[in-house]
C-alpha cells in the first residue's frame, strides 16, 4: 500500500514519513573528586610512628564520657587527624607514563568548555583540544623514541629483552 493511499485511509492529507532511527545514549561520566584513599605506602613506612602517635593521644583522650557516642566520635577523629598528619591522602597520577600535568590539567579546563552549546565556548573547546592534541602527539613521540632508543642500546650490548 502506497502512502497516498494510506493517508486517504487514515483520513490525513499529510504525506506521511517512514524512517529508522538509531539513537545512543551518552554515558554521562562525573569526574567529582570521589573518595580520595589513603597513602598505605607511606603509612606502611611509618607504620611505627603512626602506631605510637596514636596510643599517645588516645591515651590523653581518655574514656571518661559514659555516652558511646561521644567516644566513638573523639576516637574516630583522632584516628583521622593523625593519618591526615602522617599519612596523607594518595594522589592520583596519570594512567599513561608520558601525561604530564600540564596536560591533565588541560584537561580539565577543556572539559569546563566541552558541553556548554555557545559559539565562543565551541571555539574555545576546539582551541584548547587541538593544543592539546597537538602537546600529546610531541610528547607521545618522545616518549616512544626514548624507549626505542632504550631497547636499541639494550640490542647492542646483547642482553635479551
Amino acid at each position: 500500500m502506497c502512502r497516498h493511499c494510506l493517508g486517504q485511509i487514515l483520513g490525513s492529507d499529510h504525506n506521511l514519513l517512514v524512517a529508522e532511527i538509531c539513537t545512543r545514549l551518552k554515558k554521562i561520566v562525573s569526574f567529582e573528586k570521589g573518595n580520595s584513599r589513603w597513602d598505605l605506602e607511606k603509612f606502611y613506612t611509618q607504620q611505627q610512628r603512626v602506631q605510637h602517635t596514636l596510643e599517645e593521644k588516645l591515651g590523653a583522650i581518655g574514656c571518661d564520657s559514659g555516652n558511646v557516642d561521644v567516644q566513638w566520635n573523639n576516637i574516630n577523629k583522632c584516628v583521622l587527624d593523625i593519618l591526615r598528619d602522617l599519612v596523607g591522602k594518595f594522589e592520583k597520577s596519570a594512567r599513561k607514563p608520558w601525561i604530564t600535568q600540564d596536560m591533565i590539567s588541560k584537561i580539565g579546563e577543556r572539559r569546563k568548555w566541552k558541553n556548554v552549546n555557545t559559539e565562543e565556548n565551541r571555539t574555545n573547546n576546539r582551541r584548547l583540544r587541538n593544543e592539546l592534541k597537538r602537546a600529546t602527539n610531541n610528547v607521545k613521540k618522545e616518549y616512544l623514541e626514548n624507549i626505542r632508543n632504550k631497547i636499541i642500546k639494550l640490542e647492542e650490548q646483547g642482553v635479551m629483552i
